[in-house]
């Protein structure tokens, strides 16, 4: 248990942390990977040079800081970030290593305002977050591990088949090189892969949506390529350009809290945008294997039609349904764009309602939701890369 006066002091440095949060960590970063480099096999490299990952490590120790009182408060934000962290493969070692670095930033940035009493009282704080990260992770590793074909870490799977889906999306189905089956997932999880691109020093890791239904012998991830000069677009590139059928790539198990509830018979309402239709397509397929009379709805936005992804396996899995609408909106056509009016017509805003797109598309569609008087346990996101503040929360 951390002291009231340490508390105390965390709390009074919250302010601070708001103000100089990204500055500090982008120093943590940089001195970190300059003592060491081998931890650039596990962070995202684009995330980096793009900030991302500073902004959203400043994000969590400014949360942590304000919520030091009860930091059960955050516990769902640790919950989503220890998913993250098992599919990379942290491990407890990790820890003190992050923790060394993260104080010799405070103190770098902020100079003789950094007392000896607030540097220990930040010392104290890390033990007991780093502690509940390890814990949750561990079991996290546990269940992983102990379930039907199971396994920590990553594992080498083979490229059964390659499929263009669209003029930027192709499709991977992966099997284990072992010949083993896969563990189940729920739909909306996603796997990691890891990659050693020739030429680059680090291996790279990447999370995508498991993009069908549960199989008991494969995984499907849906890849959409992103540009050569986006540093995001470095492995999409690869995947799509270099890794053909029968090439192997290593996998993690399967994580991640963006699920669909299966049990449930009550509506539900799909809205994507982009490549956000992937943990959508595992949904919507389970829904109509699982629960084909439940009252469902997918809306989907694309730039174009060539650009759309998966309309066929849509109407496919809609066939099977008894009470299912589905609209795809083209935002280069005239009337592209998902709009409150559109959800208000479709949407049963007594039931769920599941988003995932560019974070724009998201603040927009999950502020539309509340406006028709959606409540926040109502509706459910996904988005990628690290974990940044939804502007509409």
């Amino acid at each position: 248990m951390l002291s009231q006066q340490t508390r105390d002091i965390v709390k009074s440095t919250a302010p601070v942390l708001a103000e100089h949060g990204t500055t500090i960590t982008t120093v943590f970063y940089r001195n970190l990977f300059e003592a060491h480099p081998e931890l650039l096999n596990v962070f995202n490299h684009a995330n980096q040079a793009q900030g991302r990952q500073q902004a959203a490590l400043a994000n969590a120790v400014y949360a942590a800081a304000v919520h030091i009182d009860n930091l059960e408060n955050i516990l769902p934000a640790v919950v989503q970030i220890a998913h993250k962290h098992v599919s990379l493969g942290i491990k407890p070692e990790h820890y003190p290593i992050v923790g060394e670095f993260l104080l010799k930033a405070i103190k770098e940035v902020l100079g003789e305002t950094a007392t000896d009493e607030i540097l220990t009282a930040w010392e104290e704080a890390y033990g007991v977050i780093a502690g509940a990260f390890i814990g949750v992770e561990d079991s996290m590793y546990k269940e992983t591990r102990e379930q039907d074909n199971g396994w920590n870490f990553f594992k080498p799977f083979t490229v059964v088949r390659k499929v263009q889906e669209s003029g930027s999306i192709t499709s991977f189905y992966l099997k284990p090189a072992d010949g083993l089956g896969v563990p189940d997932y729920k739909p909306g999880q996603y796997i990691s892969i890891r990659v050693l691109i020739p030429g680059e020093q680090y291996t790279m890791i990447r999370q995508y949506s498991l993009s069908q239904a549960p199989r008991a012998d494969e995984f499907r991830i849906s890849v959409k390529r992103e540009e050569t000069n986006d540093p995001n677009g470095v492995v999409s590139v690869y995947l799509h350009n270099q890794v053909n059928e029968g090439d192997i790539v290593e996998v993690s198990a399967p994580a991640g809290e963006f699920l669909l509830d299966v049990t449930k018979t009550t509506p539900v309402a799909f809205i994507s945008g982009g490549v956000g239709i992937t943990p959508m397509m595992s949904m919507f397929e389970a829904v109509a294997a699982v629960t084909p009379d439940r009252p469902a709805v997918f809306l989907h936005s694309a730039r174009n039609e060539a650009l759309a992804a998966f309309r066929r396996d849509i109407d496919r899995h809609a066939a099977a349904m008894s009470s299912v609408k589905t609209r795809f909106f083209y935002s280069g056509g005239p009337d592209g764009v998902i709009t409150g009016e559109i959800l208000k017509s479709y949407v049963d805003v007594t039931g769920d309602a599941y988003v995932c797109g560019p974070v724009p598309f998201m603040e927009a569609m999950i502020g539309e939701l509340r406006a028709l008087g959606m409540k926040d346990e109502q509706i459910h996101y996904e988005f990628f890369g690290p974990a940044l503040q939804l502007s509409s929360r």
